[in-house]
């Protein structure tokens, strides 16, 4: 017998805001059993583009919207027992507004420097977030060969 988790699909941002700060949120996760610093991410509703859930979800966390957003990855989380597919995007030039965390969300915004890159992937937790930040590092890397 084989079970799967069946899941609505999933959207991750890394999110970069005008002053060239990563945009992270910082929440307890029970299976790790403690917090872990994440790129904001979140499922996606019924009827909604991945992108439409990726800004809702930006600003819903972080309070982020506008600028300019690219597509840079679609893959499954982990396909060994869940069906979930995650759309990463990488959102750069950000707007500050209010947040609008969803009931029960106990969430930290975190922000550090673009500078700060090499030590943030040493340090992350997470995969998602391992791998939006080495995506990013390479689009960095790519923009100034």
């Amino acid at each position: 017998m084989r079970i799967v988790v069946v899941h609505p699909g999933s959207v991750a941002v890394v999110a970069v805001d005008k002053q060239r700060r990563l945009v992270f949120v910082e929440q307890y996760r029970e299976p790790a059993q403690k917090k872990l610093l994440e790129i904001p991410a979140g499922v996606r509703e019924e009827g909604e583009s991945a992108l439409e859930t990726a800004q809702r979800e930006l600003k819903e966390e972080c309070g982020l919207h506008g600028g300019d957003w690219e597509q840079v990855a679609h893959a499954w989380t982990t396909p060994g027992f869940v069906r979930e597919e995650m759309t990463l995007f990488i959102a750069t030039d950000l707007e500050e507004g209010e947040d609008d965390p969803d009931d029960g969300e106990d969430v930290r915004v975190v922000r550090r420097p673009v500078d700060e890159l090499p030590q943030l992937i040493a340090e992350t937790e997470d995969l998602k977030t391992l791998a939006g930040l080495l995506l990013y590092q390479a689009r960095q890397e790519s923009n100034t060969t």
